[in-house]
């Protein structure tokens, strides 16, 4: 008798999960909306770039409504696991680290790291070269780590909160370099009026150990429905040359790789 009522309930616990997979008929996307051309915010505080553009590519594939949520990088992970939104899109690196917390989808763009300075500005990338140096990073990101991990005791690091902070700092003599994504930096430094005054210097770094397999929408764990119908839908996006054409707005290179 305990055998057939813990059969049943068992029958019934299946059913009922069953019955409760979530239908994602509206997702929401973190986007941090300071990092262009990933992501901007207008002076109406409306959020544009290539995030915002193929969150809403998602969501028409998946036949779902989209929502934007603006958020801060430094709580863009923690809001998520705290549901204010269901998935991030914020040129977010792949990375072991982060796979403890969240899962990703396969990679949706990816883009060299490269250090910005001022014209005419010499640095030796090593880290005796590098001793005493202020070096600018975004805080809590992958190039934060890479700048601890490889000259941590011999730089200055320099966190900020933004990008946007980081260049006013460059700009104004108080740090020597930024390091970022070669496109962000492009878009937000060099391509702006006086960006003339500036250009890549040293290495261009990819090693996954630190950057990870490309750029990738992070989600819950729970949520692997969720997961597997955006990762399938960035694929079926490729397929119909609707990511290129988004793509081509934003880069004159291709930004996926390999």
């Amino acid at each position: 008798m305990k055998k057939w009522i813990l059969a049943a309930a068992v029958v019934t616990a299946l059913g009922t999960t069953a019955v409760q997979a979530k239908e994602w008929k509206t997702v929401r996307f973190g986007i941090e909306g300071a990092y262009p051309p990933f992501s901007w915010t207008e002076p109406n505080g409306e959020l544009r770039g290539f995030d915002v553009d193929m969150a809403n590519a998602l969501c028409k594939e998946l036949d779902a409504k989209c929502q934007i949520v603006a958020q801060d990088w430094d709580g863009i992970i923690p809001s998520l696991l705290a549901r204010k939104y269901d998935a991030i899109i914020a040129a977010m690196s792949i990375t072991e680290e982060r796979k403890k917390r969240v899962d990703f989808t396969g990679k949706y763009a990816q883009i060299p790291n490269k250090f910005v300075a001022k014209k005419g500005t010499e640095l030796d990338f090593t880290k005796e070269g590098l001793k005493g140096v202020k070096v600018g990073v975004q805080r809590a990101t992958t190039h934060d780590k890479y700048l601890t991990d490889n000259y941590g005791g011999a730089v200055e690091i320099v966190r900020y909160g933004s990008f946007d902070d980081a260049y006013l700092d460059l700009k104004a003599g108080r740090i020597a370099t930024v390091l970022g994504d070669a496109s962000a930096l492009e878009e937000g430094l060099i391509n702006k009026p006086g960006g003339d005054d500036y250009e890549f210097i040293g290495p261009s770094l990819t090693d996954p150990k630190w950057f990870g397999e490309g750029m990738g929408i992070a989600v819950r764990k729970q949520d692997k429905d969720l997961t597997k119908q955006l990762d399938e839908a960035i694929k079926s996006l490729r397929e119909k040359g609707i990511y290129q054409q988004i793509a081509s707005k934003y880069f004159a290179y291709d930004v996926y790789g390999e």
